[in-house]
């Protein structure tokens, strides 16, 4: 079945739920609509639809590796497993497990993916890799150190509305056969934080209740067996209101209720609210930062300049690769890098616990 048919079965198909049953929330036809995305495709590279850091640059993942060799050396924890969340190709566990093994380090290696054409490509890459559907079933006998590279942005996310009447989740509807949000008739007040109780009419929300859950899991595991994790994502470090959820289809933005299942569907990330969920599970926050920031505190800049002098036909690529991985202007502003760890851990390299402006 090709990638439109199965798009269109989708639209179909949601067309028909909401016609008999009424209008669904937006989480629900973001949930379905990249579950449906990801069953069907591999959606990196150039003849996909986006590029994450990994298949930017060799040098990303060989920072990530070289960042739990020296935690896990400080740590004293030479025996642990190596975690990924949504491993795409799994290039970026490739290069890190290189850096990793080449301090002397043998994890054990899980990958958690629920899309089978893409567990076939890590396969490829990570041939001593165990696969995982959920996070539940990680083990919990060996400090963990969990990696989640653009993960929690393509998760289903909640969007709340102040309305005249109180808060409503937003829903997705249809005018004839077109898509279109609207504001809910089930009263959500009390899903709303204090924060909000003077919000204007017209504020909008998110909240994201499958982020929360998952890394709740993940930080009881770390707080329990010890270990830490690192979150690299677009999102922001400051709480936000407004809308934030965007569509990627061929590199470009398209209009998020067009044609679902066709198109790679996001939000931003809510750190606070990982923040939070982290240390309720007690765990410690090690800091925050910019992914230029970031990767250029681990060195980026230098392996760059080493590997272009090994190298120099590759020069003006690895330059241009180091730009778009760490200049403000690229993705090294619109990328944020969380890091947290089981108490009495060392803290990782590479971030603050003063939030940047």
């Amino acid at each position: 079945m090709s990638d439109n048919a199965n798009g269109g079965d989708l639209t179909a198909g949601l067309r028909r739920l909401i016609r008999a049953h009424g209008p669904i929330p937006v989480a629900q036809y973001m949930a379905e609509a990249n579950a449906n995305y990801y069953a069907h495709r591999d959606p990196l590279g150039t003849a996909g639809d986006f590029i994450t850091a990994p298949e930017i640059s060799q040098m990303f993942g060989e920072m990530i590796g070289g960042w739990i060799a020296d935690l896990t050396i400080r740590a004293e924890a030479r025996d642990f497993a190596y975690v990924e969340l949504g491993p795409g190709r799994g290039t970026l566990a490739r290069d890190a497990l290189r850096v990793i093994r080449a301090a002397g380090l043998s994890p054990t290696v899980h990958l958690v993916e629920a899309s089978p054409v893409l567990r076939e490509k890590q396969a490829e890459l990570v041939p001593d890799a165990q696969f995982h559907e959920d996070v539940a079933a990680l083990p919990t006998d060996r400090p963990v150190i969990v990696v989640a590279n653009e993960f929690f942005d393509a998760l289903p996310m909640r969007q709340l509305v102040r309305t005249g009447r109180g808060w409503r989740e937003r829903m997705v509807g249809l005018d004839g056969d077109a898509f279109v949000t609207l504001a809910g008739d089930r009263p959500m007040d009390a899903a709303v934080p204090p924060r909000h109780d003077d919000a204007e009419e017209g504020t909008l929300i998110e909240t994201n209740p499958a982020a929360a859950a998952i890394l709740g899991d993940l930080a009881n595991t770390i707080a329990e067996a010890g270990g830490a994790m690192l979150t690299i994502d677009y999102g922001h470090l400051a709480p936000r209101t407004g809308s934030t959820l965007q569509a990627v289809r061929a590199h470009e933005k398209v209009d998020v209720l067009d044609a679902p299942g066709s198109a790679d569907i996001t939000a931003h990330v809510d750190f606070p609210a990982l923040i939070e969920t982290a240390e309720r599970a007690g765990c410690v926050l090690h800091g925050t930062a910019s992914q230029g920031a970031f990767l250029m505190a681990l060195g980026m800049g230098q392996r760059a300049q080493a590997l272009a002098e090994a190298n120099p036909h590759a020069r003006d690529s690895l330059m241009a690769a180091l730009e778009r991985l760490t200049a403000p202007d690229a993705m090294g502003d619109l990328f944020k890098v969380m890091a947290f760890g089981a108490p009495g851990w060392p803290e990782g390299a590479g971030v603050r616990r003063v939030t940047p402006a």
